[in-house]
């Protein structure tokens, strides 16, 4: 399977839909919101010392991995409010009862290229009225309603280069970098039985995941060095496990093993095939260690 063609989340808004079922997901941008606060106030310092009040550049900001639903704009309201709130603070004095000057805003929200980008495409015209209301955009008959962002979906794997260099002031990921860019090489039959690394897995197939995950990560900094500008800021969520937990055991991937005997069940049944579920594995890898 040529992943980066195929892969996605469930799209739409029904029962099992990814924007029905990303509750975990939205709890973990929701508990990475101080850190994407204190990146948003350094990176919002910089620009204004290098530009004071210039409200003619713009800061180009990317959620890469971005899926569909209302987690793919939460972090864009997140990144809404501090910019507000910094430039309301800086600026009443001058600006008086006028909403305050601010650069402009543009946001590139990035997945796989068969991600449901329409599903969070049509949420944008409440999304952007919701702003305006919050901020108090208001238009005239001279002057049409401010906007408060510009939103664009950049299709395509992250794990490339996506954009030019010295383009984008902001990174953010959140549970997307777990998945690899393709299945490790050369598992075939040697993980018969699982579709991950499990317990049983032969020493090879846990180092083939190892191996994919740092060459991937490696290859997603690369590109970044490039498109991101020098004083520019990421904030990246990835999946992790203690020192002392193997990336075999049971505390990673017993989600997996579930997963692994309904197919076997399904199996039984004969709604598979035996060879075919031999050679099936997920391409993630949350081989992250951190200390507990």
């Amino acid at each position: 399977m040529e992943v980066a063609q195929n892969f996605h989340m469930n799209g739409g808004t029904g029962e099992t839909s990814y924007s029905s079922n990303s509750f975990v997901q939205r709890k973990g941008i929701e508990m990475t919101k101080p850190v994407i606060e204190e990146a948003m106030l350094d990176l919002i310092s910089e620009h204004s010392a290098a530009s004071p009040l210039n409200t003619s550049q713009c800061l180009n900001i990317a959620d890469m991995g971005c899926s569909s639903g209302p987690n793919a704009l939460l972090v864009v309201s997140y990144i809404m409010d501090i910019i507000y709130r910094k430039y309301s603070g800086t600026c009443d004095d001058v600006h008086g009862d006028r909403s305050p000057p601010h650069p402009k805003i543009l946001v590139f929200l990035n997945d796989l290229p068969c991600n449901d980008f329409t599903t969070t495409f049509k949420s944008l015209g409440n999304f952007y009225d919701k702003l305006k209301d919050t901020y108090k955009l208001a238009g005239t008959d001279d002057e049409p309603q401010h906007q408060p962002c510009f939103i664009a979906g950049i299709p395509g794997s992250f794990y490339a280069r996506l954009f030019p260099d010295d383009t984008l002031h902001f990174v953010h990921s959140s549970y997307s970098l777990h998945w690899l860019s393709k299945i490790p090489q050369g598992i075939g039959k040697c993980n018969k039985g699982n579709i991950y690394m499990a317990e049983r897995s032969p020493p090879y197939v846990v180092e083939a995941y190892m191996k994919q995950f740092s060459a991937d990560f490696k290859i997603f900094l690369k590109c970044r060095s490039k498109e991101v500008v020098k004083g520019g800021r990421m904030v990246l969520t990835i999946l992790g496990r203690g020192d002392d937990v193997g990336p075999s055991s049971k505390e990673c991937c017993y989600i997996w093993e579930l997963l692994a005997n309904a197919f076997k069940y399904m199996m039984i049944q004969g709604k598979i095939k035996e060879e075919d579920l031999d050679l099936f594995n997920v391409h993630i890898c949350g081989e992250i260690r951190h200390p507990k």
